[in-house]
Parts: C-alpha cells; structure tokens; sequence
C-alpha cells in the first residue's frame, strides 16, 4: 500500500487541486489574484497547469510501476483508462497553451480563437480529469477505504467544481462569443 498511495494523493492534487486552482485563476468572482494583471495570471495559470502535469504524470508512473511490480494489469478498468487519457490529454493541452504564449507561432490564427479553442478544449480535458477522479472513487480501494457520507462528500466535490468550471468558461467564452454575433 506504501507505493499505490502516492498515486490517488498525486492525482487528487493535480486534477482537483492545481488544475481547478489554475482555471479559476481567470474567473473574476473567486480568483485571489483578480487584482493582477492579465500577464500575471496567465503565468500562475501556466506554472500551476505545469506542477498539476508534473503531478499527473508522477502520479501514472507510480501506479504504473505499482502494477509492475505486483504483476497486475494496467489501464484494464475504465477509471484506468479514463486517468490515461486524462493524462495524455492534459499533456496535449499543455502543449497548445504554449501557443498562446508564443501566439505568432500560429499565423493563419487569430489570438481571440486560440483562446477560445484552448479555453474549450481545456474543459473537455478538466471533465475527463474529474471524471476519471469519480471513477476511482468507485473502485473497491476506495469504497472500503472511504464509506458512508464522506464517500457522497467526496464525490461532490469533482462534480461541483465541475460545474463551477463549466460556468466560467461557458460565461467567459461561449456566451459572449455567441451574443456578439
């Protein structure tokens, strides 16, 4: 159990953590650096998505190699292969956010779409995360580990920042994009 429990810790901390830290860091209702300047909150938005990265990817390589070691399958349960693509997924992302550091990379893209895709499909992979974080919280380990009313607690908590996420983008980006036209 010594190795296997570095991983649930490191995958809470990267997608319910850093990641949900790092995406409310631009919402003007709850962010503690919303008197900063957009720059500044671009950089703590890049610098906490890359430490939930280091996270995630340090928390596939523990279970992967706990899996390893005690001769069990990998990424054989949803929860597994859901974490998988969550985590190949928000590598990709990272990556397109690089874009928009570097925007003139893209020059057949204006600034105001790379946003708009990257904020997007940034939800789609923080929904995969949340997902993948509520599948495991329905595996055996958990369930034995975790019972009664915390459980329920517990799986509140990916769903409603889910929603949370889920409004700002919606408000930052889809709602004004479609009433400007």
């Amino acid at each position: 159990a010594g190795l296997f429990s570095w991983h649930p810790l490191l995958m809470a901390l990267a997608f319910s953590f850093l990641m949900t830290e790092a995406l409310l860091i631009f919402s003007p209702e709850t962010s503690l650096l919303r008197s900063f300047s957009r720059k500044v909150r671009v950089r703590a938005h890049w610098a906490l998505q890359l430490l939930a990265l280091l996270c995630a990817l340090l928390g596939l390589g523990i279970i992967t190699y706990n899996k390893h070691l005690n001769g069990k399958g990998h990424f054989v349960t949803w929860h597994g292969l859901t974490g998988l693509l969550a985590v190949l997924y928000a590598s990709g992302q990272c990556a397109g956010g690089v874009l928009l550091l570097y925007p003139k990379l893209m020059k057949n893209w204006t600034l105001a779409k790379l946003k708009l895709y990257h904020a997007t499909s940034g939800l789609v992979g923080y929904l995969l995360g949340c997902a993948s974080l509520m599948l495991g919280m329905c595996s055996l380990w958990f369930t034995t580990t975790v019972t009664g009313a915390s459980w329920y607690l517990a799986m509140l908590c990916p769903l409603v920042t889910s929603l949370v996420i889920m409004n700002q983008v919606s408000n930052a980006y889809l709602y004004r994009k479609r009433s400007q036209h």
